[in-house]
């Protein structure tokens, strides 16, 4: 979350960028110019303080909090209680994971079983959690950065592992623009790292991808899951044959 300091930081951004100068702000304030640096130093300021602030800087307080939220860093990781709260409602977990894919209100009721009020509901659950910042007209702002990832042994990975690896898996990979490769082998233990690295950048082009082809119309889009892994791993049925 925000803090005064972030507030009052973007305040000062503000004014050098309206070039104007303490004295200007402290006539628009009917202050003193040396109480107006001591106000924004210590970043003691009541709210009715700060609009009149964005009032002498045309601005709408609306606009400067858009700004400081927009400063705010990106999560590339939530916590425990963060992904509980996800998993606890299925229908919050499909909300969450069609924001991810930057889709709107409407694109979610149009192809899910979810009221205009339901969805609405869940996109706030999901601005309290974290994962969003809620704007008018019920549009949003992701809080996640692209390197993103659900913690590894985290609530949403243990229930995809128990509710859909299997179901996912199952599949023929068959279609247009599927497949899937099983290789083994041994590499060196310094350049693991380096596949592991280029499995991310795949993901993130994926990911960009679907940004960018967001302005095409849904009959030329398809929806793909992809799944990247690597992990020092043997069948267990191997394991168990060895000497």
């Amino acid at each position: 979350m925000s803090t005064t300091a972030d507030l009052v930081l973007a305040l000062k951004k503000e004014l050098k960028s309206a070039q104007m100068t303490y004295a200007d702000l402290a006539r628009a304030l009917g202050m003193a110019e040396s109480s107006v640096k001591r106000m924004l130093a210590r970043g003691d300021m009541s709210l009715s303080r700060v609009d009149e602030i964005c009032r002498a800087l045309k601005l709408d307080f609306a606009d400067l909090a858009r700004r400081v939220a927009d400063t705010q860093p990106l999560l590339r990781e939530m916590t425990q209680e963060q992904e509980r709260a996800v998993v606890a409602d299925k229908k919050l977990l499909l909300v969450a994971i069609c924001v991810l894919s930057q889709w709107t209100p409407e694109q979610v009721t149009a192809r899910y079983r979810l009221s205009e009020a339901e969805c609405v509901k869940y996109l706030a659950q999901l601005d309290r959690i974290g994962i969003i910042e809620l704007r008018p007209l019920n549009r949003y702002r992701l809080k996640l950065a692209k390197t993103f990832r659900w913690r590894p042994h985290g609530p949403v990975m243990n229930y995809f592992r128990e509710h859909a690896l299997l179901d996912y898996f199952a599949g023929g990979f068959d279609g247009a623009g599927e497949g899937v490769m099983l290789v083994h082998g041994s590499v060196s233990r310094t350049l693991a790292p380096a596949f592991l690295e280029r499995l991310q950048r795949v993901a993130q082009d994926f990911a960009q991808q679907h940004q960018t082809d967001q302005k095409l119309g849904e009959t030329d889009r398809e929806g793909y899951t992809l799944v990247l892994a690597m992990r020092s791993w043997e069948f267990d049925a191997f394991t168990q044959l060895r000497r």
